[in-house]
């Protein structure tokens, strides 16, 4: 079967955060702009971040605060956070009628706190440039034709052949696999010569070894502290939200420090988490709180007598991790008995045992080498006229929007860029 072939300047494969923009800001611009999805919807992923609410930024203005959340790597996204930074994200999203709200940690939200908001200002921003948005049309391959001095790409989807003069990978990372995101754009940077960097499940979920997990899943611990030990060495350490589940642990703090528990993990050697559940008191203070609450339930059991100090469904875990009877009279609980329950409030020890994985990994750790990408463009160095943008680099930070935000400011960028003559 033939296939009908179609001509523009620019063609932007991965119809996600990055891939919108990208293709937006080009067309707003005035070129003639094909995006390419093997979905049968755009920003597919999109609509399932923050919980379906949508974190769309993190309210840090200052671009350099907001590179240095992303490690070393952080430096190359100085450029395009100062192109495109949050008060532009915040204005591209105010002007097209979604108002933020800011929440705990500087999280920023829409309004009315539904992603599907966000999609429909992408869409009508895609509409507005009159881009061609090609869905449920997976790419099978990229060649580039040489017809004597000119370059075109050729993009070969199973019914048409897309012929553009530029290229914008924004096909993410292996995160989420059930959303598209399969990791096909490593494979064509390659292709071009470029190195990826392993990926790896990076914002993901940790299992543990203790099964008392399960007895509390569902809790959520705001104000905790968690520190990352490897052979007996601390690695890492979060202040923040938590959660139980019947694997193991989830939460911001856990995510964030899930890339680092990955990579000790490989090590596989002595790894604990410690948790502490009551960070703003002291092993001392802690220890006169609890003679005051003891002496306001004396004459009562102990079981009964945590309830101020816990949340009601953590409290029947915690009487047996002591080891402490339960139905001992908190007037007769001994020194030592009570030193070891501060001791479990503030270091209740668990075990990692891996990770959740891609499946529920939310962004990808690894990606496209940032030494053979341009920052000033998002340009390859590698080949002229091809451009990377989001998730598919090697970038990633931490919960909170950073990571939306990092998309949003690439695709920008490397949207305005693949226009400029600079970049040709």
């Amino acid at each position: 079967m033939k296939k009908d072939k179609h001509f523009y300047e620019i063609a932007v494969i991965g119809a996600g955060p990055a891939g919108m923009m990208a293709a937006g800001r080009a067309a707003e611009l005035g070129a003639s702009v094909a995006l390419i999805e093997k979905n049968e919807v755009p920003g597919k992923k999109l609509l399932i971040t923050g919980k379906g609410r949508c974190n769309y930024t993190h309210y840090e203005t200052d671009s350099r605060k907001l590179a240095e959340k992303f490690g070393r790597n952080g430096r190359f996204l100085y450029s395009a956070f100062s192109r495109f930074g949050v008060s532009e994200v915040l204005h591209f999203f105010q002007s097209r009628g979604i108002k933020a709200k800011v929440e705990r940690g500087n999280r920023v939200f829409p309004e009315n706190g539904d992603a599907r908001d966000v999609l429909k200002v992408f869409l009508k921003y895609l509409s507005e440039g009159k881009v061609d948005t090609f869905l449920d049309s997976a790419a099978t391959d990229i060649v580039m034709d040489h017809q004597g001095h000119q370059k075109n790409f050729r993009i070969i989807l199973p019914k048409n052949e897309i012929i553009s003069r530029k290229v914008i990978l924004c096909t993410g990372g292996k995160s989420y696999p059930q959303t598209g995101s399969t990791g096909d754009g490593y494979h064509w940077a390659k292709k071009f010569g470029h190195t990826v960097i392993p990926p790896e499940p990076a914002l993901n979920p940790v299992k543990t070894a203790e099964k008392w997990v399960k007895e509390i899943q569902g809790l959520s611990l705001k104000n905790v502290f968690l520190q990352l030990f490897h052979e007996g060495k601390k690695q890492d350490e979060r202040f923040g939200e938590m959660l139980f589940t019947h694997f193991g642990i989830s939460g911001p703090i856990v995510m964030d420090m899930s890339k680092n528990i990955g990579k000790c993990l490989k090590n596989k050697a002595n790894l604990r988490l410690v948790l502490d559940l009551k960070p703003a008191l002291s092993f001392q203070k802690l220890d006169k709180r609890i003679q005051r609450d003891f002496q306001e339930f004396k004459g009562r059991m102990f079981k009964n007598a945590l309830i101020k100090l816990l949340p009601a469904s953590m409290v029947e875990l915690m009487v047996k991790l002591s080891d402490i009877d339960a139905n001992k009279k908190v007037d007769y609980i001994s020194k030592k008995e009570r030193n070891t329950l501060v001791h479990l409030f503030k270091e209740l020890t668990m075990t990692p045992t891996g990770l959740l994985g891609y499946q529920w990994s939310v962004v990808t750790s690894g990606g496209i080498a940032l030494k053979e990408v341009d920052p000033n463009t998002m340009a390859s160095k590698k080949v002229r006229q091809l451009y990377f943008a989001g998730e598919i680099l090697d970038l990633d930070g931490p919960s909170g929007g950073y990571n939306l935000q990092e998309c949003w400011s690439t695709g920008y960028l490397a949207g305005e860029s693949a226009l400029s003559k600079r970049s040709n």
